[in-house]
């Protein structure tokens, strides 16, 4: 019986850290696009990512949010439009070993399938980290997309998996 309890806490405590290590946006700030009578305007997002494995980098990531009343219930459909800059925010360090590329960041778009990605590349030849934002709805046979680099000093190889 206690041992069961033990596994139980151990899975509890696991499931926080878990939790803990998903990046939520801090929001920066926003501008009206476009007025709507009813319900909040239209306008872009700004919002910061500390990128999870990478301790000093963050992303800050720009898009369309639709107003009206169905942007304000969430029920509209934000455009499948993202710009990104990462930048080195502090001291660059790795607590462990990064895969070769990886999604750091997912946020829901529309109620029902689209999504914004943001995903991690590492650029060992060039000492560099990559990071690409799209959207997974396609326009027009190939998603929007925006890239961004954050070169990391030499002296601190990146780690890899």
């Amino acid at each position: 019986m206690r041992a069961t309890s033990l596994r139980m806490a151990a899975l509890a405590a696991l499931t926080l850290l878990a939790g803990a290590a998903v990046a939520a946006p801090d929001k920066i700030g926003t501008v009206d696009t476009a007025f709507k009578l009813l319900g909040r305007d239209h306008d872009i997002i700004v919002e910061a990512y500390d990128d999870p494995a990478v301790a000093g980098v963050t992303c800050y990531v720009s898009r369309a949010r639709t107003g009206g009343i169905k942007g304000s219930l969430g029920l509209a459909e934000d455009r499948s439009e993202a710009s990104i800059a990462c930048r080195q925010t502090g001291p660059v360090s790795f607590p462990a070993p990064l895969r070769k590329q990886e999604e750091v960041f997912s946020e829901r778009l529309s109620i029902l399938f689209k999504r914004l990605r943001v995903v991690r590349m590492v650029d060992p030849a060039r000492n560099t980290l990559v990071y690409l934002t799209y959207s997974e709805k396609l326009v027009d046979g190939s998603p929007q997309n925006s890239v961004t680099a954050v070169p990391v000093d030499r002296a601190m190889p990146i780690p890899l998996k």
